[in-house]
């Protein structure tokens, strides 16, 4: 079993639209579900830091791999 409930592959696109999906992603799901994403835009670390403090979503961790970044965010 996954450690997530839905993934969001957000590689190529640029600032604000990982942002974008990933709040229409988590519109869809339910309190508790913890959504992936995938992006290759380095702005979106702090992109995504900012959104969960805005919106109350939870950044679950934050990590980097060859250039690609994992979020893992827990809907509030």
């Amino acid at each position: 079993m996954s450690d997530f409930d839905q993934e969001l592959d957000a590689r190529g696109l640029n600032c604000p639209l990982p942002i974008l999906r990933a709040k229409k992603a988590l519109n869809g799901m339910a309190a508790g579900e913890v959504l992936k994403i995938i992006s290759t835009d380095p702005g979106s670390v702090k992109d995504f830091e900012a959104f969960a403090s805005q919106t109350g979503n939870e950044l679950l961790n934050s990590t980097e791999e060859s250039g690609e970044f994992h979020f893992m965010m827990k809907k509030a």
